[in-house]
């Protein structure tokens, strides 16, 4: 077996189903979950549709490039979210369909990273734990990059030294972040651009939560427009990596995309290939509509408003709190998160994430630590039932 394999941490919710091992959840109370960032929504009608429509599909190996027209709706998608310049998006070499970002993201590392010479892949910390399992297996250094409140959640790119930014490879961001709910603004992907071309290293940035935002008027900025913006029309070193997971609540059809550099887009998809990666034809017509369509997604929104409507209100007085910009997490402070977690379902039956199970211990400490991440992703009802528990539970400490 491959010996970077043992150098895989568990994953969080294995480390979660450890710690409540030993405990019983409180009879009285139906059980409410806010550990996993699983869309809950009901799945757009037209996408189960599209999927019923198209079973013939299954007669034909699928292209690992994806058909044209899914391209093309992707492209399209591209330009008027993000108001990019009309055709600066080549849907033929500037796009890649893929079997959602989770296997993305770890193929993407595995292809990129050259192992001739020493490399390191910096991430944010707290993290999406496929960062670092790809950088392990790829044989490459993960860099933690601590996100705090000193940081505005971000990391903090002027305090990377000269050294490890010369071994940089793959400088991966996530915005709106995971778990945070930070967002980059484009002066801040303009500079990691900038340290980019200085380095000689590719921004891999996840936008999985790109398209769920609280305030209608301010979408967040993404990585291609940053480019555009800093006269890059061939989007050189970036990759940015989006998902219907998030977006349209069907985690389970398992379909996203990345686009940037098409230099680096054609040996991916060569790396693809080998990989044996094609979407199923079905899961590319419903992709098709699901890109083209804005009407489910606001729908969505609205949901996720609610819900931090609900919750904030009953939660605030209690704890340190705060509503992020997008994403539909909420990142509270408490005094030992481990603790808290296994009380709070003994005794309220909701369960939470410790948010030290998502990042790292460093020299400067670990970020997660003391933190919980409440995922939004139970009705509105649950999450205001949810926010009274919790509110119970520590009044009652």
């Amino acid at each position: 077996m491959n010996p970077s394999l043992s150098l895989l941490k568990p994953y969080p919710f294995e480390r979660l189903r450890g710690l409540l091992a030993n405990s019983k959840p409180a009879q009285q109370h139906r059980f409410i979950g806010l550990q996993i960032g699983e869309p809950r929504h009901p799945a757009p009608h037209f996408v189960e549709q599209a999927l019923i429509d198209n079973m013939k599909g299954l007669g034909s190996y699928p292209l690992t490039a994806g058909i044209p027209e899914l391209r093309q709706a992707i492209a399209a998608w591209l330009t008027r979210r993000f108001k990019l310049p009309a055709d600066c998006v080549n849907p033929d070499s500037m796009v890649l369909p893929v079997n959602g970002t989770r296997e993305a993201l770890f193929a993407f590392v595995q292809a990129v990273v050259d192992r001739s010479k020493p490399a390191a892949v910096l991430m944010p910390n707290p993290f999406y734990q496929i960062y670092e399992g790809a950088a392990l297996l790829a044989g490459a250094e993960p860099v933690f990059l601590n996100t705090t409140a000193a940081t505005g959640y971000l990391p903090d790119l002027e305090s990377v030294s000269q050294e490890t930014w010369q071994r940089c490879q793959i400088l991966f961001l996530c915005s709106p972040g995971n778990p945070t709910g930070a967002v980059m603004s484009l002066d801040y992907f303009k500079r990691a651009l900038q340290l980019a071309d200085q380095y000689n290293f590719v921004i891999a940035s996840d936008e999985c939560y790109s398209d769920i935002y609280l305030d209608e008027t301010t979408p967040p900025a993404g990585l291609l427009q940053a480019a555009i913006a800093s006269g890059r029309s061939d989007f050189s070193r970036c990759m940015a990596f989006y998902s219907l997971s998030k977006r349209s609540s069907v985690p389970g059809l398992r379909s996203g995309f990345v686009a940037g550099d098409p230099a680096i887009i054609k040996p991916f998809l060569l790396h693809r290939t080998y990989h044996g990666c094609a979407m199923p034809p079905p899961t590319q017509m419903a992709s098709i509509l699901a890109w083209s369509d804005e009407a489910h997604v606001i729908e969505n929104r609205r949901l996720y408003q609610a819900k931090f409507a609900a919750m904030l209100p009953i939660l605030k007085p209690v704890m340190d709190i705060h509503q992020p910009a997008a994403g539909f997490y909420l990142w509270p402070t408490v005094t030992d998160d481990e603790r808290f977690t296994r009380e709070l379902y003994e005794q309220q039956n909701v369960m939470v994430l410790p948010g030290s199970y998502l990042s790292r211990n460093t020299a400067q400490g670990d970020p997660g630590k003391g933190h919980l991440r409440l995922s939004l992703t139970a009705s509105v009802d649950e999450c205001r039932e949810a926010a009274q528990r919790i509110r119970t539970f520590i009044e009652s400490q």
